[in-house]
């Protein structure tokens, strides 16, 4: 999770690397839904077009935004964003997906207590009106919560005309959305057939009903990818997830990174394109044969 010892490992790190043009990769990421993105490789990507969407769900009514290739059906995948909410950041990131053929429906996790977006970028966490903002609502999220949203979310997705309901749908979620994604393929073990948790926290814990715990109950193959500040608090995080997913009989690729926690969210300070870039193509391959 984007806690106060993960924002200090972050700042300490940040000060001793030498990198003079830390928003270049970012900036070189933007673009707005509905416009040409490039895929991982540098290569044109499908022209995609997007809508603002809002799904019932048991607890009220979630503000997202369906982003998809301009024509046709493809894949769904259900997009969590980090503990700054749904943003531009995850439009554009939501975008890129879209482009290389997915239905992507990114989310606001926050929407029992507000529309978004509540912050416009991830630095903005950081503030104390940030902090005032977010906490409350941060409060509001629960893990039943989380799996009735996932239920509706998936059920949305089946009466979409972009959505080929004939393929599985695939989830993503990064930070605090990392556990989400599991919790997705719970929800649905019928329909999720991939997740993947990028630099995602509260995968492991004692409680019943702890993530990983979960795997079992689940017809999904998995991508955790790990933050190497994340690692090193929780060392052992890694090996219960891979003594889970081997119990489970489900595909998991478990891996640490060589960047901090936050690396592959492009409006975060700490991102890092190389690794970033690595992370998005293990989730394309994941993607490619589990949907």
């Amino acid at each position: 999770m984007c806690d106060d010892l993960t924002e200090l490992d972050n700042a300490a790190y940040l000060n001793r690397r030498q990198f003079t043009a830390l928003g270049a990769g970012a900036a070189a990421l933007t673009v707005m839904p509905g416009c040409m993105a490039q895929t991982a490789t540098g290569t044109a990507a499908m022209p995609t077009k997007s809508r603002a969407v809002t799904i019932t769900t048991p607890d009220g009514t979630c503000d997202a935004v369906l982003i998809a290739p301009a024509t046709g059906k493809h894949p769904a995948v259900i997009m969590w964003p980090d503990i700054a909410g749904l943003r531009d950041a995850y439009k554009t990131m939501g975008t890129r997906l879209a482009g290389e053929g997915y239905a992507v429906l990114v989310v606001n996790q926050y929407y029992r207590g507000s529309p978004a977006p509540i912050l416009d970028s991830l630095t903005a966490w950081r503030t104390p009106e940030g902090q005032a903002k977010l906490k409350p609502l941060i409060a509001g999220i629960t893990p039943d919560g989380t799996v009735r949203d996932a239920k509706a979310f998936v059920a949305f997705l089946d009466q979409q005309p972009e959505v080929d309901t004939a393929k599985k749908i695939g989830s993503c979620g990064y930070c605090m959305g990392g556990p989400f994604t599991v919790r997705t393929a719970f929800a649905n073990p019928d329909r999720v057939g991939a997740a993947a948790s990028f630099h995602g926290g509260g995968l492991v814990s004692d409680a019943p009903d702890s993530p990983h715990r979960l795997l079992a109950a689940t017809k999904a193959s998995y991508l955790f990818a790990i933050a190497k500040n994340d690692d090193e608090r929780a060392p052992t995080d890694k090996d219960e997830l891979r003594k889970a997913a081997d119990a489970a009989k489900r595909p998991a690729e478990i891996e640490v990174y060589p960047a901090q926690h936050g690396w592959c969210t492009i409006d975060a300070p700490i991102y890092d394109q190389v690794q970033a870039d690595k992370a998005w193509g293990r989730m394309l391959a994941l993607y490619k044969s589990s949907l």
